[in-house]
C-alpha cells in the first residue's frame, strides 16, 4: 500500500516565485505546484531566464494538451507503436 504524501499543496504554490504563480493561474491544465517548480527550477538552471522558464512551462503544457488530444481521438502518440495504441484501445479483460 502507498503512503500518501504529508505536503501542503498551497504551501508548495506559495513557495513559487511570483511569475510561475500567474503562469499555473492562467493555465489551461491543473499542474501541481510540484510539478511546475520541477520544471521552473531545470529551465533556469539550464537558461537564467525568467522568460525561458515561462516557454518551457507553455511547451510542457502544449505538449500534454496534445497528447491528451491523441488519446482521446485514438490517434498515435509520438513515439507509440500500433501495438501499444492497441494495447491502449483494449478493454480490461
Amino acid at each position: 500500500m502507498r503512503k500518501r504524501a504529508r505536503s501542503d499543496p498551497m504551501a508548495a504554490y506559495d513557495r513559487l516565485p511570483s511569475a510561475a504563480r500567474a503562469w499555473v493561474a492562467r493555465a489551461a491544465l491543473p499542474w501541481s505546484a510540484v510539478s511546475v517548480a520541477r520544471i521552473w527550477a531545470r529551465a533556469l538552471r539550464e537558461t537564467e531566464s525568467v522568460d525561458a522558464a515561462l516557454a518551457r512551462l507553455d511547451s510542457a503544457e502544449a505538449r500534454t494538451l496534445e497528447r491528451d488530444r491523441m488519446d482521446r481521438s485514438g490517434g498515435c502518440v509520438e513515439g507509440e507503436s500500433g501495438s501499444a495504441r492497441e494495447r491502449r484501445a483494449a478493454p480490461p479483460r
